[in-house]
């Protein structure tokens, strides 16, 4: 059986998901690593369809947001799981180049610089104390375009079958 039209719209779900996820990512952009690394993966076989959706592991984090030791951001929205911060705080290291592309120097009272190794700590210590909101940027943008899915998808796939019904039953005439 051909799903020409099924095909289609779960083709054209895929790019709207993966369109608005990069939209809103682009408010948490760093390095823009994690908008180029959103995307999605259509197979087809003969009697089923697989879509995955994929995008760099920290996404998902940024997605969800992760609660700080101090700080709590509740129950998620869409079902997702929450995280949070234990007893490790984030790797220093990893927020370095971060903060040379925000242009953050570390400065002291007399406006000389200091090193960036205290400022990468201190940002490393409050991200652990408070961690950060849920972003949503792809939960929102999967469920404003499922709203959009299920009547055209319904009304694509319920086109396929009519069609398949008329090629299966002229060729029993």
């Amino acid at each position: 059986m051909k799903l020409d039209e099924t095909i289609k719209t779960l083709k054209t779900f895929a790019k709207d998901v993966v369109t608005l996820a990069k939209k809103n990512a682009k408010k948490h952009k760093a390095s823009g690593q994690l908008i180029r690394s959103i995307g999605y993966d259509y197979k087809a076989m003969p009697n089923s369809f697989s879509l995955e959706f994929f995008m760099n592991g920290y996404g998902q984090f940024v997605d969800a947001g992760v609660d700080g030791k101090e700080t709590k951001y509740g129950k998620r929205k869409y079902g997702l799981e929450t995280h949070s911060f234990k007893s490790k705080m984030p790797p220093p290291k990893k927020l370095d180049k971060w903060t040379v592309r925000k242009g953050i120097a570390p400065r002291n009272q007399k406006g000389q610089f200091q090193s960036r190794q205290s400022l990468t700590f201190a940002i490393a210590r409050s991200i652990f104390k408070r961690g950060f909101k849920p972003s949503y940027f792809f939960s929102s943008a999967f469920d404003q375009a499922y709203k959009k899915l299920p009547n055209e998808f319904i009304d694509k796939y319920e086109l396929d079958i009519d069609n398949f019904l008329k090629f299966t039953t002229k060729s029993w005439v």
